[in-house]
């Protein structure tokens, strides 16, 4: 019979546009602005509406932007005010205060409340990743283009009420105002969707999406992103949908084919997913995250180590500070045997970032394999303090304590692995190999085995079975 530790692969960006620190508001700050609109000759009450709250979401991001570059870390980013404002619609919502229309003006007042030092660490987590910087960028330059067109549109009503344009002209002219301000409220709802995803207002996020949607039915981010949440949300068919969706509008669009490629993989579609991480890459070459998920399918899932170490390789040239990186390129190197090169990974990844808890987890397992105990334990340790919640961890550290003799402290560690994630297969099975070979209790062992086997890891039931130990 055997045991085993969890060799824990890390994804990078798993869901492009996803993985950015959720904002806590533990000491939040209140930011107020006011807007007056003027009516146009086109203007519905609903367009005044939508036209004067993305003016005061711009007025209340420059005010908060400006606040981070003077008063937090975002100081020493090197960025822009556009920058900062930019990246800030991606993590902080626009709340309604007050609104009045009188017929002709539309005067509103909207705020923004939250933790300027928690903003300032997301804004730093979305800086760091080029593919989400671009996509909230792209947001508010479609939001710009979408202002510049209405004020383009409503010096031509001028024109034409000044020349007394024709019937056709006017309707046309309108038809082409109503698409820029239905462009504007798209991405205003895009970034409010964004935001509540990293809030993990799932449904929310998804309702946003798709109010952004019905807005602008070409907007391909938009199905991406509401594909990552149904994705998240492990609603694989909807998240196909939505992917296939943002592909047959944009055949270009890289994070798409990556995102699709993801969900494959989550569903141990393995070739199709390589397929979507291939076709990803050949868009955008530069694309770090990309060859590490591919990576993690030839190393994980196919046992192609050669290539897998290729695309970390390639990971790591295009991006020497990306910890995940190293940590999977250790992975490899422990799965080989190599176990001086997996450690030198795995503390260069700690190197880069000191908190990566599944790091100190994985040079744990690396250390006892060597039967460094006291080292294994201090890294076991260090990733619990860092992420409590760490069930791998515990499972981990239960095999090392069933190694030494040490059942008590071995079955506490697994029964809180189990607790954290009651679907944890080998937490069972270890277990159920400390109750076998440990306390000699075979009806506890088999429960737990045949309960593993339930989850997918049927090796210790099958050999007990074969004994005549388990029925």
């Amino acid at each position: 019979m055997r045991s085993g530790k969890i060799i824990t692969f890390i994804f990078a960006a798993l869901l492009v546009s996803l993985l950015v620190a959720v904002v806590a508001v533990a000491q939040p700050k209140v930011f107020e602005r006011e807007y007056t609109y003027q009516a146009s000759e086109a203007d519905s009450k609903l367009t005044c509406r939508i036209i004067a709250l993305e003016q005061v979401k711009r007025l209340l991001l420059e005010e908060l932007g400006t606040f981070l570059i003077s008063e937090t870390t975002v100081k020493n980013m090197e960025l822009t005010l556009d920058q900062v404002s930019t990246l800030s619609a991606g993590v902080v919502s626009t709340e309604i205060v007050e609104e009045k229309w009188d017929g002709e003006t539309y005067w509103l007042k909207a705020r923004i409340e939250a933790d300027p030092d928690d903003v300032a660490r997301a804004i730093k987590d979305l800086k760091d990743n080029k593919q989400k910087t671009k996509e909230l960028e792209d947001a508010r330059q479609e939001a710009e283009e979408a202002r510049q067109e209405l004020e383009q549109m409503r010096a031509e009503f001028e024109r034409l009420k000044a020349d007394k344009g024709s019937l056709k002209e006017t309707v046309k002219a309108n038809e082409s105002y109503q698409r820029a301000v239905n462009k504007l409220s798209a991405t205003d709802w895009f970034e409010r969707a964004y935001a509540l995803y990293q809030s993990e207002k799932f449904d929310e996020a998804i309702d946003a999406y798709s109010k952004a949607i019905a807005l602008n039915p070409k907007y391909a981010e938009a199905y991406n992103n509401r594909g990552n949440v149904y994705a998240e949300l492990k609603q694989y068919d909807r998240a196909f949908a939505d992917y296939d969706k943002a592909i047959s509008l944009d055949p270009e669009y890289a994070d798409a084919y990556y995102n699709r490629g993801v969900a494959y993989k989550a569903l141990k579609q393995y070739d199709r997913a390589i397929k979507d991480y291939n076709k990803a890459i050949s868009l955008n070459p530069e694309d770090a995250d990309a060859y590490i998920n591919r990576g993690i399918a030839y190393a994980r899932d196919l046992k192609q180590y050669d290539k897998a170490i290729a695309d970390y390789n390639k990971a790591i040239a295009l991006n020497p500070d990306l910890a995940e990186a190293y940590i999977n390129r250790g992975n490899v190197y422990y799965n080989l045997k190599q176990y001086d090169r997996a450690i030198r990974d795995l503390n260069k990844a700690i190197e880069i970032d000191p908190e990566f808890a599944m790091a100190y987890n994985n040079r744990g397992w690396v250390y006892q394999d060597l039967k460094q105990y006291d080292r294994a334990f201090a890294d076991y340790n260090k990733a619990l303090s860092l992420n409590p919640e760490l069930a791998t961890a515990y499972n981990n550290r239960g095999l090392a304590y069933t190694e030494l003799k040490q059942y008590d402290r071995a079955f506490a560690d697994y029964d809180k692995a189990i607790s954290l994630n009651p679907e944890f297969a080998k937490a069972y099975d270890n277990r159920g190999f400390a109750y076998m070979v440990g306390l000699h209790k075979k009806k506890e062992a088999c429960a737990d085995w045949k309960k593993a086997c339930g989850l997918g890891d049927c090796g210790n039931y099958n050999i007990a079975k074969q004994r005549g130990d388990c029925r």
